[in-house]
């Protein structure tokens, strides 16, 4: 079993920063495949960003493409989400998301294997 918990949200106005941390624990996810995910309120949960295990691929959804940047550190067991330029739209509660399919990386909520609670991001005008 693997274990993520999701630190690093909070309220922030806009055009701000802010860098969400992701620490997996019960099992390494070196060579798993990692995403982020978020849900507003009223809305589905959509995918934002995932990164492969050995951090040389990656994707983003375009609303936040070019504002933020998903990467990992394996010997941490963390993946990280920096998000600048932050928007009001961007609010929303952030999930990261863990995939053992090594190689694949999905956009779909599907394919993920374990799932953390969230943490709210919450970004004023």
């Amino acid at each position: 079993q693997v274990q993520l918990v999701e630190s690093g949200g909070g309220l922030v106005q806009a055009g701000g920063s802010l860098r969400l941390s992701c620490a997996a624990s019960g099992r390494t996810v070196r060579y798993y495949t990692m995403g982020w995910f978020r849900q507003a309120p009223g809305k589905e949960r959509e995918f934002v960003s995932a990164i492969i295990w050995s951090g040389g691929i990656t994707h983003y959804a375009d609303s936040v493409k070019g504002r933020f940047t998903i990467s990992r550190d394996n010997a941490k067991n963390t993946v990280y989400l920096q998000m600048n330029s932050l928007k009001p739209e961007d609010t929303a509660v952030y999930t990261c998301a863990a995939d053992s399919d090594t190689g694949i990386l999905r956009t779909t909520q599907s394919g993920y294997d374990y799932w953390g609670q969230g943490t709210q991001v919450t970004v004023s005008s």
